[in-house]
């Protein structure tokens, strides 16, 4: 099989491309370039979108002994992932990048470039299995449950999971850096990457200001009074409790937490940490990793919603456009544009985009 291993310049991708060759693929390497200037990015080795990075990638896939190219991914990535940041953040919602870096660039843009270019497949060094089971070629959680990354991958469909291959799904991350130094690859001691690749940074919200502007407005409480005023609605997110610098910080000697952002009237609305329960989500524009679930038909499962959340029992449905989730017990903090994730005991069912909660 003619296989393309995106090599980040980490060590998951590196021995990703290195058991990918090694089961007789005719492999070949590929880093990403996200942007014309890849420090306007990030500076320093952090395992995406520097040059270090791209140096890095290139010396593992020489060690591997495969071709190594640099594909200008850009523009794509540009418009896809860092365009649509800004957007989400204006209109009061909270996106993953990551789920959309997935989605856009690494199983749609890299996997059409390559099935144009005769390969068969793209692997990556992400933590995710797929196994062949009664519904056919599906996704699964990888077996180190610290590491599982088949949340940010759950924006993917059928036809490119198809085409997807995960190396590393089997294997812990410990045992994955002991392989990498065993097989004498520079980067098997380099650290994980875990910020917003294009905020070098850090400070989401001062990259926030610098493109949408510091348009001040009040921060009121749950019967509109005003107990403060923001430098940006846009700044904030539901659940946030640190940094609202109110002129009332307590209601009643109870803390204040960020409830809703309206964009429309430039307003933060705060209030008390109960108001935060949600029992009730609604996701829209549905992707399925498998075989869509039967229409209006209740489900039970299991809703995921942060890279790092854990799992949550809940009823579920859809009209095939939209899941509805009713989760067994009330989630604090839930904001619209994060990504909800359906799983059946360990197997990925579809994703959505949530677009409403009460």
């Amino acid at each position: 099989m003619k296989v393309v291993v995106a090599m980040s310049g980490g060590v998951d991708s590196a021995v990703a491309a290195a058991r990918i060759h090694e089961e007789g693929h005719e492999a070949i390497g590929v880093h990403l370039a996200l942007s014309s200037n890849p420090q306007k990015y990030r500076s320093g080795a952090r395992g995406c979108c520097t040059i270090e990075d791209s140096h890095d990638a290139r010396r593992a896939a020489d060690m591997i002994g495969i071709p190594f190219y640099i594909w200008d991914m850009a523009e794509e990535f540009h418009d896809g992932v860092v365009e649509n940041f800004i957007e989400e953040y204006a209109n009061g919602r909270t996106p993953n990048p990551c789920l959309r870096c997935n989605e856009k660039i690494k199983f749609a843009a890299v996997l059409e470039r390559a099935k144009t270019m005769g390969f068969d497949a793209v692997a990556t060094g992400h933590y995710a299995q797929m196994r062949e089971t009664e519904y056919g070629r599906t996704m699964h959680r990888a077996v180190d449950p610290g590491k599982d990354q088949s949340y940010v991958l759950a924006v993917l469909n059928k036809e490119q999971l198809d085409g997807a291959l995960f190396p590393l799904g089997d294997t812990v991350k410990d045992e994955v850096r002991i392989e990498a130094k065993r097989r004498g690859l520079y980067v098997a001691n380099k650290p994980d990457s875990h910020d917003i690749c294009f905020i070098p940074s850090g400070n989401n919200a001062g990259w926030l200001r610098d493109r949408l502007g510091s348009e001040s407005g009040p921060i009121v409480d749950e019967d509109g009074k005003q107990v403060g005023e923001h430098q940006g609605a846009y700044t904030y997110t539901i659940g946030q409790r640190r940094g609202l610098n109110l002129s009332i910080p307590t209601q009643g000697g109870t803390p204040r937490y960020v409830l809703k952002i309206e964009p429309k009237t430039n307003t933060v609305v705060v209030g008390g940490k109960q108001a935060l329960a949600v029992t009730h989500i609604e996701g829209e524009k549905a992707i399925w990793c498998g075989p869509q679930p039967q229409a209006s038909k209740s489900h039970r499962g299991f809703a995921q919603i942060r890279a790092h959340g854990s799992p949550l029992p809940c009823e579920y449905r859809t009209d095939g456009a939209v899941i509805f989730v009713d989760l067994d017990e009330p989630l604090l903090g839930l904001a619209t544009g994060q990504g909800l994730v359906i799983y059946e005991n360990d197997r990925v069912v579809g994703s959505a985009t949530v677009s409403a909660t009460n």
